[in-house]
């Protein structure tokens, strides 16, 4: 039954977390021996532009091995252990690699890059398309919008026939409707109860707080390039990073990350260990700038596996649109569902209580601003036509796993909320998940409770590996692949702290965009439950009551509530893999009484 059984996974090298050393043997057999020394440097934890840190890739790693001198002194990572052979196999194939150069203006680091820069395509050090003999191991491309929600799709055509050619899980769920916190998940495979990520800023949430709790150690990133796929990181990273304090992450081949990316124009990405700046010009917007990228990084790929992420900040506020869709969709206004605008019942949950009616200049500002929404996904539609252009160029369109996505959902309108998110209703936790590729049937639909923490998961079973310790989620490949969905979790965990308070957090919400206090809730498949930090507990019968306009906790039976609690609290304090599936297998008979 698939939930008792994996698809085998085919090992490659065992990822050790806390390890300070790799064995070079271990990582990408058959790769180029320069490769493998850069790969293995990586994996130990040294990247470009920490030079400063003392965890410089160049200096502080590649230098030393292929010179066979010490560290620098202020080095803080002792080096991995590469076999002879390796050294001297990458000297006779390329003797600069690792010897005395210029050194980086930017980081102070001296960059010998095993493969051309990263560059937009068509631009400066863009070689021509090199033809890819398969290598049995498939890629992988992943698209990560921001604040997409599902009303959004009907305006992407590619998305759209991307349905008709992969699969469409239908009720995947994010583990909170918050940048950070979703993403924290998303790279690790865990439950914010377990990455400590809960916010965007502070002690409990943002980029700081992921790196000082390690996990930028144990990542989808860290386990595929340790297995020899080159991988690319571009546009948003996690909140708080700053493109000229921050390094790159562990585990990526190429970086092209921006902080405050959310304009769309005048912005910087820390570029391949450089801060290149962006203006105010057409070909500066940054959904464009991303797609050349990523392009340019598939074209630039030799014959070994890649794993792309490229990142959008659109659609998120201040929904900037490519120049040449401003005119876009005349006339369009956001959709009205029964939701929109309805009084909360007379049970609604405390901070929901406090919102008045939607005034008229209200209901415009929706109506315009769904529309710049509109307006700013077609960028990132056209991004996903050059990437399968660019993947049909060298022949792996065939041997390439797409897959589009969101962090969070949207409201906008919905329980007489202003434009926003964070809320546990079908709004703003829902969101697409779209997938084609090798053995995925065309048109196919999968109803299965599945989470963002299945993500990793799924990306190291793809590549053949086994993912970072003690992920949570479970791997979406048998679903993929056409199995049922037999024994599969009955339940997803959603996990938020609030209210936001921090002015500096670029999702601080309105006064009437919903602040709800910190709270737990369970997705099921036909029916939500929430239990609130003030007490409050909230219970939608999704059949009856399809749009969560009617809480009816207070109809259901002491055991059915004390049965509710008891599964939430199993979910809410899983620590592994196995034991968050014993726990996602929630059964309550919640027929009212």
């Amino acid at each position: 039954m698939m939930g008792q059984e994996r698809v085998p996974i085919r090992r490659l090298c065992m990822i050790v977390i806390g390890l300070g050393a790799a064995i070079a043997s271990e990582v990408a057999l058959g790769q180029e021996p320069c490769e493998q020394i850069r790969l293995a440097c990586q994996s130990a934890g040294f990247v470009q532009g920490g030079a400063r840190g003392g965890i410089g890739l160049q200096v502080d790693c590649i230098d030393p091995i292929m010179q066979g001198t010490a560290q620098p002194r202020k080095a803080s990572t002792p080096l991995p252990q590469v076999d002879p052979q390796i050294v001297a196999a990458c000297k006779a194939k390329n003797p600069g690699f690792g010897q005395p150069r210029a050194q980086s203006a930017v980081s102070g680091e001296q960059l010998t890059p095993p493969t051309p820069p990263l560059s937009a395509a068509g631009g400066p050090g863009t070689p021509p398309p090199v033809p890819s003999t398969a290598t049995g191991r498939p890629n992988i491309v992943f698209i990560l919008t921001d604040d997409l929600s599902w009303n959004l799709v009907q305006f992407m055509p590619h998305v759209l026939k991307m349905q008709l050619d992969g699969v469409t899980f239908t009720n995947y769920f994010v583990t909170d409707s918050l940048c950070c916190p979703s993403r924290s998940s998303i790279f690790t495979g865990r439950y914010p109860h377990e990455t400590g990520i809960f916010r965007n800023t502070g002690t409990d949430g943002g980029y700081l707080a992921f790196v000082n709790r390690g996990h930028e150690r144990a990542t989808f990133a860290t386990a595929l390039s340790m297995a020899g796929y080159r991988t690319a990181m571009l546009g948003k990273y996690l909140n708080g990073y700053l493109p000229a304090r921050h390094p790159a992450a562990p585990g990526w081949t190429a970086w092209a990350v921006a902080g405050n990316g959310y304009p769309e124009f005048n912005y910087n990405l820390l570029q391949d260990g450089k801060v290149v700046h962006y203006g105010g010009n057409p070909a500066d917007y940054l959904t464009d700038v991303l797609s050349g990228l990523a392009v340019g990084f598939i074209k630039q790929t030799p014959n070994q596996p890649f794993l792309i992420e490229v990142a959008t900040f659109a659609p998120h506020a201040p929904y900037t649109p490519a120049p040449r869709d401003v005119e876009a969709f005349p006339g369009l206004r956001a959709p009205k569902t029964p939701a929109f605008d309805a009084a909360p019942d007379a049970d609604a949950a405390k901070w929901l209580t406090r919102h008045r009616s939607l005034t008229d200049a209200d209901v415009a500002g929706i109506d315009r601003d769904f529309r710049k929404r509109a307006q700013s996904v077609l960028a990132v539609d056209k991004m996903i036509g050059d990437l399968q252009v660019a993947l049909a160029s060298i022949g792996q369109e065939k041997n390439t796993y797409l897959i589009f996505s969101s962090d969070n959902g949207y409201h906008m309108g919905e329980h007489r909320l202003m434009p926003g998110k964070m809320t546990a209703y079908d709004t703003d936790i829902r969101v697409p998940l779209i997938v084609t590729g090798p053995g995925v049937p065309a048109g196919g639909t999968i109803q299965a409770i599945v989470e963002n923490t299945d993500l990793c998961p799924t990306f190291t079973e793809l590549a053949g590996v086994a993912p970072p310790a003690n992920v949570d989620g479970r791997s979406l490949v048998p679903l993929l692949h056409g199995q049922e969905a037999n024994e599969w979790r009955t339940a997803a965990l959603v996990e938020h702290h609030g209210p936001v308070k921090d002015r500096a957090d670029p999702d601080m919400p309105g006064m009437r965009s919903g602040n709800p206090p910190t709270y737990e809730a369970m997705r099921m498949q036909t029916s939500v439950y929430v239990e609130y930090a003030d007490g409050t507990k909230e219970y939608h019968d999704l059949v009856a009551d399809p749009h969560e306009l009617r809480n009816t906790f207070s109809s259901l039976s002491s055991q059915q509530r004390a049965s509710l609690h008891s599964a939430l609290d199993a979910l809410a304090s899983c620590h592994d893999a196995k034991s968050c599936w014993a726990a996602g297998h929630v059964s309550v008979g919640m027929t009212p009484r």
